[in-house]
């Protein structure tokens, strides 16, 4: 009998639950985030591309 009220706190017991919610939200957070970063990397590469040639241009000139 001693086991099954074990079982029976360890049913009811909601203390991991919390976290359980922590990490699943965690999950989707940076989930999202690489999509965003995996959306926006080409417009990204392309300014840093121009950024790069205008200084070029402008370290040729002094």
């Amino acid at each position: 009998m001693k086991l099954l009220n074990i079982f029976k706190r360890f049913q009811k017991d909601e203390s991991g639950a919390v976290t359980a919610d922590w990490v699943v939200l965690t999950a989707a957070v940076v989930g999202l985030g690489l999509i965003v970063m995996a959306a926006i990397k080409p417009a990204i590469s392309g300014l840093s591309t121009s950024i790069a040639t205008e200084i070029g241009k402008a370290d040729d000139n002094f």
